[in-house]
């Protein structure tokens, strides 16, 4: 169910259909209907039929509010009228995002999941005045990890539906389809996603990979000490895309935490909620996404991306509190929690990225709880020495309805990673857990020498249960498409 429908293909099995419907306006009367343009077409051909029913089926559709006919046309024997809110919502300043993308996003989600649920196998989708936010509705509301239940949803392939804007379209169902590979990757269980499974599955889209021996040629010890608890060997993952007709324009590099499962180390998590500890590369699986997601796009731009891999597990081997190992740059590393592993395999890997000589660096993690503390669900943290790379990444974000918030990179975090009894560096804050994620951010920016670098923490939106609307219950892939938006703008 990664894949969206393509205009112009034959489909099979049930039809459906999904038209839009606006809110009416406040000085409006009662049973004013606002039809989409596609929708007054298909009102128009029956005759005025669907407005009648509509006024009659009850109140007025609200946003994101659905309703379904039957029989209406012998094309489509299930029509779904979906509430788009207010025409021409815009920007929200407050909300950070674009109202009336959100609005379609929303509304063309609930609607092509209400026909899926009557097991409509294939669906055209009202473009409600913006394709490819359609697109992106369409084709992420309808994703459903099922893959090990017997039973399992009715698969729906979907096509634009009274529209020339086919381009946006596409672009909408790419965009979708790379953020929906992060929420396999990120859902599937921990037993079928180890490090070895994840780069395979990458590798099939685009990439080679490297072993164990190349990790330990490069020195990455900071890397090697959270994988030495697992039986499952560590893989550093090494994605190139060259889009850009100028071979050397300097690549974007873009780096992903890549922990196929935290249990926390000799540092053991509590049982409750563990298993969702799966998604811990989350990080690593927006990145991969993203760069499949340019390469399908053909962005003009050239992409470095690096998923150092591996389980953070607790054994006879593996990495104790208070040992001290040494990074890819030569700074030694107290361990005083190994269940904050993540920082140190970002470490290596942000170490190792700087031989590419990238324009801009943005690495991506399911960081710290405490980030989750901050911002919950509503946004990931941003923490960036760069306001330039701050200004792309918050307009992309304004225009996915995928929001990222500014965090601070205050000397006083530094001070509390710098201060370490044993070594160069403590990987915990020294002397107190408050602001535990800037004190992360703190500690990866010394391993980081560009001018234009953006730590994202994903922690608080790793998971959905009903904060995103087109979004189902469960991994969500964010931010991919916050990613991808601002890719061809950052060179």
């Amino acid at each position: 169910q990664l894949r969206g429908r393509r205009c112009g293909q034959t489909p099979a099995g049930r039809f459906g259909l999904v038209l839009g419907v606006f809110e009416k306006e406040e000085e409006e009367d009662e049973g004013t209907l606002h039809l989409t343009e596609a929708a007054a077409g298909f009102d128009k051909s029956l005759s005025g039929k669907l407005s009648e029913l509509l006024k009659l089926s009850g109140p007025a559709l609200k946003n994101g509010k659905s309703r379904v006919f039957y029989g209406l046309h012998k094309d489509f024997p299930c029509v779904a009228l979906v509430g788009l809110g207010k025409n021409n919502a815009g920007v929200c300043r407050t909300e950070n995002w674009d109202t009336s993308k959100e609005n379609i996003r929303q509304a063309v989600s609930a609607g092509c999941r209400l026909l899926q649920d009557l097991e409509v196998s294939h669906v055209e989708v009202d473009s409600c005045g913006d394709a490819q936010s359609a697109a992106e509705g369409a084709v992420l509301g309808l994703f459903h990890y099922d893959q090990l239940k017997s039973k399992k949803k009715t698969k729906v392939t979907t096509q634009l539906h009274g529209s020339a804007d086919v381009v946006g379209w596409e672009k909408g169902i790419v965009y979708a389809e790379g953020q929906n590979l992060a929420r396999l990757l990120m859902e599937a269980p921990a037993n079928h996603i180890t490090p070895t499974a994840f780069a395979k599955t990458i590798e099939e889209k685009l990439a080679p990979h490297a072993d164990r021996a190349w990790i330990e040629e490069q020195q990455m010890g900071a890397f090697l000490s959270v994988s030495k608890g697992s039986e499952e060997p560590p893989v550093f993952l090494e994605l190139h895309y060259n889009g850009s007709p100028d071979s050397k324009q300097p690549p974007l590099l873009l780096v992903g935490k890549g922990i196929t499962f935290d249990s926390g180390g000799i540092s053991l998590k509590p049982s409750a909620s563990m298993d969702a500890m799966r998604a811990d590369m989350g990080g690593a699986a927006t990145v991969c996404a993203s760069i499949v997601t340019a390469a399908s796009l053909k962005l003009p731009v050239n992409i470095v991306g690096l998923a150092p891999l591996c389980e953070n597990m607790p054994s006879g081997k593996a990495t104790k509190p208070g040992d001290v190992v040494k990074a890819k740059n030569g700074k030694t590393i107290q361990v005083d929690n190994t269940d904050a592993e993540g920082r140190l395999i970002l470490a290596d890997a942000l170490c190792y990225g700087h031989v590419f000589n990238p324009r801009a660096i943005v690495n991506v993690a399911t960081l710290t709880g405490a980030m989750d503390v901050a911002l919950g669900s509503a946004a990931a943290g941003v923490f960036t020495n760069s306001d330039w790379l701050w200004e792309q990444l918050h307009r992309a974000s304004v225009v996915t309805g995928d929001r990222v918030w500014r965090m601070p990179l205050f000397q006083h975090y530094t001070k509390q990673v710098t201060d370490s009894q044993l070594a160069d560096l403590n990987n915990i804050g020294k002397y107190s857990r408050s602001g535990g994620a800037c004190t992360a951010a703190a500690f990866l920016r010394e391993f980081v020498k560009a001018p234009h670098w953006a730590h994202l923490d994903i922690a608080g939106v790793m998971s959905n249960k009903d904060e995103v609307p087109y979004l189902r219950k469960g991994m969500s892939g964010r931010p991919t498409r916050t990613l991808v938006e601002p890719l061809d703008k950052l060179i």
